[in-house]
């Protein structure tokens, strides 16, 4: 691989050498915008492990602190020709998605000058306002004409395009681009064995937990039993290999543990499910109708991704410590369908007041519209990419 041009900033994780395989280039001109680009190529690269994501920001905008090995952000170079040939001959990217607008003009220029196919999404009609000025209109649209295709955020976006001389048949209006939730796989036969077991037991769930945690989560679990005193707590270990040991600390503070990865199974007298097995979360979050997100009490943790209970369901709490998903808690919690907790206290009581159904099913609901708000158009970029790299590869 070639050494990366001084012009490049990374930003987080990925490599700096242009890879082997495909570079989609694409271009985020928000936070959000940004999220969502990575889990595109997050789905993407399950179908195309030579997929490279070169995830361009503009000065001052931070990296999302999820990236994959296989991802790589950079600032984008400015719109100055030196700057634009060092990183296209660089990269040489295969695509370039390029969101929202505030088009650089002469990079896109260049760009298309060296056939890179290009599609604009998430076009948004603030950020494609020309105001009075003629030239900076006249360039907007000649920009506008590199791109192949282009979806719309909004109806109003649409007819700013069309008024910019965006031919109809290239416009598909899709609503915003933003994180969408994925369900996680679930075996049916496996949840409706679970249900028997648990003959109709208050459940919560506390997913991804780190050993600092576990004396905040047991306590809180002590807290909630006051108020139900069948409540069970299902324990997911973010790393399963402390199964065995946060199992003997639990029994050795007189826990009654089911040890799931054991082939223990609950009874009526067991307290906390210990479950330190691979590959059924999707079984545990469709079971939970509360779900603590933890790998978030402590300053040094950062969080793990809500969306996988949201997509399924299940109302969420999570610590303050969340900066790799932030975004997506922000979302979560501006919609109503995720709160924060702080301790032990505001844990149990978290846990106690989603315990009515009315209270889950409000959160739930609401979660499931936040992760389901971007899904479509999620799909039509993957479906577009998979296409046009298809089309590229065939040539």
């Amino acid at each position: 691989m070639k050494s990366a041009p001084a012009i490049a900033e990374t930003g987080g994780g990925g490599v700096t050498g242009r890879p082997d395989g495909d570079v989609l280039w694409a271009h985020a001109t928000s936070e959000i915008r940004a999220t969502a680009l990575v889990q595109i190529v997050t789905r993407l690269h399950a179908m195309r492990p030579d997929l490279h994501l070169l995830l361009t920001l503009p000065s001052g905008l931070s990296a999302p602190q999820h990236l994959r090995p296989y991802m790589t952000a950079l600032t984008v170079p400015d719109d100055s020709m030196p700057a634009i040939k060092a990183f296209l001959d660089h990269w040489a990217p295969d695509l370039c998605l390029w969101t929202g607008g505030y088009l650089q003009h002469v990079l896109i220029h260049e760009t298309a000058r060296r056939r890179v196919p290009m599609v604009l999404i998430d076009a948004e009609e603030s950020a494609l306002t020309t105001g009075r000025w003629h030239l900076l209109r006249n360039r907007t649209q000649v920009s506008l004409r590199h791109f192949g295709r282009v979806l719309a955020s909004t109806a109003n976006a649409a007819t700013r395009l069309l008024k910019l001389g965006v031919p109809p048949k290239d416009i598909t209006v899709t609503g915003p681009l933003m994180e969408a939730g994925a369900a996680l796989p679930c075996d049916d036969a496996s949840r409706d064995q679970m249900a028997r077991l648990l003959d109709g037991r208050p459940l919560w769930l506390a997913a991804m937990i780190q050993p600092e945690e576990l004396p905040v989560v047991t306590e809180a679990h002590r807290i909630a039993l006051r108020s139900a005193h069948r409540r069970l707590l299902l324990l997911v270990p973010d790393d399963i290999r402390q199964g065995d040991a946060m199992t003997q600390t639990l029994r050795d503070e007189g826990w009654r543990v089911a040890q799931w990865g054991q082939g223990e199974r609950p009874d009526e007298t067991s307290q906390i499910i210990l479950a330190d097995t691979r590959g059924e979360m999707g079984l545990w979050y469709r079971l939970a109708p509360v779900t603590f997100m933890a790998s978030s009490m402590q300053e040094h943790h950062t969080g793990q991704d809500p969306f996988e209970p949201a997509a399924l369901g299940s109302a969420i709490l999570f610590g303050p410590h969340m900066s790799r998903y932030s975004t997506t808690y922000d979302r979560l919690a501006t919609a109503g369908a995720a709160r924060m907790v702080r301790d032990a206290e505001s844990l149990a009581a978290g846990v106690t007041f989603l315990t009515a159904p009315d209270q889950a099913a409000a959160m739930a609901h609401a979660a499931w519209e936040v992760t389901t708000a971007g899904a479509e158009v999620t799909d039509a970029v993957m479906d577009l990419v998979q296409d046009m790299l298809d089309r590229k590869a065939a040539l």
